[in-house]
């Protein structure tokens, strides 16, 4: 198997990899289908013969000595970012995967812009340049919930700059939303889907908490919530066909575990840049803070599962996106869009980098391996039992 784009290791993994604590999932081409995985010094290690599935191997209490222990050897990872063993997944499978909508300030103020210009990026400019001094210096620093988020509202409402984006962004409870179904997110060197029919629209990156179905948040990945500006734009009622489309979602590389190396603490602080590059020479980069967000990722994760939200195969959480991106590209005002080709890395220290590239979604292949495909898969290769 060859890939479209192949990737080098050390291109993908955090900077202190050698003590992380990386599990992920792989398509084998030596064991004929997906495989939970560890990585060991740049090696990667099968664990279906301890769970079958990521969603059940996260469950286990038993995981770090399980980790600890005698594994199989598939071969240099490497040979997964070639193609020449398999490929790279996405590092989950039957978890839910939902997303947290306006948690960072500078997004909140561009999900207000979009409604203005209900859609129409040509208008964004303006409408920015009037909004921002005004709504943008009363959000920055403002708790969601808090005293002083509800002085906010108050003073806004006055004003008639009241919106339903900044009820979820500061509101007390998180706009929290299905982003893409178990078994569709792509991975790292895969390819991105973008709607045909949008004109305006960016990467979303993000931190990406992983959750047991008992609420523990066992670790964290990075994440790219592909967002069609214009549509939802148009009505926030759009937001399904928004965001949840063919190869739309993307997590990955791995998903770094919790331990004494890499704590929620660690995570609380991060950094997560961004890069796009085009085949036509444009470039943007950014980077922003994790210590930015307006809710805490536990508090998210609270709103998210809980006694009355249950999701018994687990589930990861995007925490919102730090950055807006408005450099222009086809023009004076236009704002930033993708491109077909777009090359996109999100990046974290502890996390690694996520990289993908940008095809219309008609374009990208389509998915057809779905959780009935992965348990026939399972049971034809003896792991049934394992699942």
């Amino acid at each position: 198997m060859t890939l479209q784009h192949a990737l080098a290791a050390d291109a993908v993994l955090p900077d202190d990899a050698d003590r992380a604590t990386l599990v992920g999932r792989v398509w084998s081409d030596r064991q004929g289908g997906p495989c939970p995985v560890a990585l060991r010094q740049g090696r990667v290690h099968d664990l279906s013969g301890v769970s079958a599935t990521m969603s059940g191997l996260l469950e286990r209490d038993d995981l770090a000595s399980v980790l600890a222990g005698d594994l199989p050897d598939l071969g240099p990872l490497d040979g997964f970012l070639d193609g020449s063993a398999g490929r790279l997944l996405a590092p989950i499978d039957l978890q839910a995967v939902k997303a947290a909508g306006v948690t960072f300030a500078d997004s909140m103020l561009e999900r207000v812009i979009e409604e203005q210009a209900r859609g129409d990026s040509a208008r964004a400019a303006e409408i920015r340049t009037r909004l921002a001094p005004v709504i943008g210096d009363s959000l920055r620093g403002v708790q969601a919930g808090s005293d002083k988020a509800a002085e906010v509202k108050a003073l806004l409402q006055q004003m008639d700059l009241w919106s339903q984006y900044l009820e979820v962004g500061i509101g007390p409870d998180a706009e929290i939303f299905t982003k893409a179904q178990p078994m569709s997110s792509m991975g790292c060197g895969d390819l991105v889907g973008i709607h045909p029919m949008s004109e305006w629209n960016n990467p979303e990156p993000e931190v990406v908490l992983v959750i047991r179905s008992d609420g523990a948040i066992v670790g964290a990945t990075l994440g790219n919530d592909v967002n069609l500006r214009d549509v939802e734009g148009r009505s926030a009622l759009l937001l399904g066909k928004a965001k949840d489309n063919n190869a739309s979602c993307a997590i990955g590389p791995f998903i770094r575990l919790f331990d004494d190396h890499f704590t929620q603490g660690d995570l609380d602080r991060a950094t997560v840049s961004l890069r796009v590059a085009g085949t036509d020479g444009f470039e943007m980069t950014g980077e922003s803070p994790m210590a930015a967000i307006s809710r805490t990722p536990t508090d998210l994760a609270g709103q998210l599962l809980n006694r009355s939200h249950q999701y018994p195969d687990g589930a990861v959480l995007f925490l919102g996106t730090m950055f807006a991106p408005v450099k222009d590209r086809r023009g004076a005002g236009q704002g930033f869009t993708h491109e077909t080709g777009d090359r996109v890395e999100i990046a974290s220290p502890h996390l690694g980098r996520l990289v993908n590239w940008v095809e219309r979604t008609d374009r990208c292949p389509e998915w057809t391996f779905g959780t009935v495909a992965l348990m026939r898969n399972l049971v034809a290769r003896g792991l049934g039992e394992r699942i």
